[in-house]
């Protein structure tokens, strides 16, 4: 039995959950250390790209650390919001962060060289093709709520540990070749990389609809018999987990597009500016 989720519940009653937060410190860590060796060597690291992997890692301690990871296997909804920070938000930020370009700046030797092979290796440019990544995103979502693994990652917690590292290395894989900060396997042009983003947002919207409109219960043997007294019926707290998936996945994307074609804007600028140099050149 969990008490009702007020707003000082969902704020203070957190958890902690060993494996997600001894990943969660490692990675801060490493980042951190790879800024101060380069800090060392007179070269700055963009401060804004610290502040955004920080942001990113603090978002999956939200979603696996605070009160609602207290609530996911009791409310649907709750489940919904957790996949779309774990999934979206927090590879936005992390990607935005370059983790990669810092690592090759940063190290050294073999370590250097191994991060190079594996950013630029198949395994890489299999995973970071657009469709590969909006299927990754998009059709992990729909392959758990409408199939037996859902009830499962509910029942066994190493499934839904699983399920949770699944979801963030999809957002990953699908927001570094489009924001397109790190080194990798693929180049992608600012037209194709708006494309991809801008069909996110349908792709989310199709998969919330799909949870609002459906007429049984996902996971009904879970959910269908929730340990609590409170609160809306299990069908109507999934019907608004639809809703979450929709709007908050709409939102995300909106954000990336957004940051995209800001990219778009200053590679423009940029390229106008060679241009005017070069033309300026000809003429003297």
């Amino acid at each position: 039995m969990v008490p009702p989720p007020t707003v000082g519940h969902l704020v203070l009653g957190w958890s902690f959950d060993p494996l997600a937060a001894g990943g969660i410190i490692t990675a801060g860590i490493a980042y951190g250390f790879g800024v101060r060796r380069l800090a060392k060597r007179g070269r700055r690291w963009p401060s804004g790209r610290s502040v955004a992997f920080g942001a990113g890692l603090g978002f999956v301690v939200i979603a696996t650390q605070s009160g609602l990871a207290r609530y996911d296997s009791v409310l649907f909804s709750a489940h919904a919001a957790q996949h779309v920070v774990l999934g979206m938000a927090a590879p936005l930020l992390l990607a935005l962060g370059a983790p990669v370009t810092l690592a090759l700046q940063a190290g050294r030797g073999r370590p250097r060289l191994v991060v190079r092979r594996l950013a630029h290796g198949p395994a890489a440019k299999a995973v970071t093709h657009p469709a590969a990544g909006l299927f990754l995103v998009v059709g992990s979502l729909f392959g758990l709520y409408f199939s037996p693994l859902f009830p499962l990652s509910l029942r066994n917690e190493a499934v839904h540990a699983a399920v949770h590292l699944h979801f963030l290395a999809a957002g990953c894989a699908f927001f570094w070749p489009v924001l397109g900060l790190d080194a990798g396997p693929r180049r992608l042009s600012h037209p194709v990389r708006m494309l991809v983003v801008l069909l996110l947002v349908p792709a989310h919207a199709v998969l919330g609809l799909a949870v609002l409109s459906s007429p049984e219960l996902l996971a009904g043997g879970w959910y269908g018999e929730p340990a609590r007294i409170w609160g809306t019926d299990a069908l109507s707290d999934q019907q608004v987990a639809g809703g979450l998936l929709w709007v908050t996945g709409d939102l995300v994307g909106l954000v990336a597009a957004g940051v995209v074609l800001a990219q778009w804007m200053r590679f423009d600028e940029r390229e106008a500016a060679r241009e005017d140099r070069r033309l300026e050149a000809l003429k003297s």
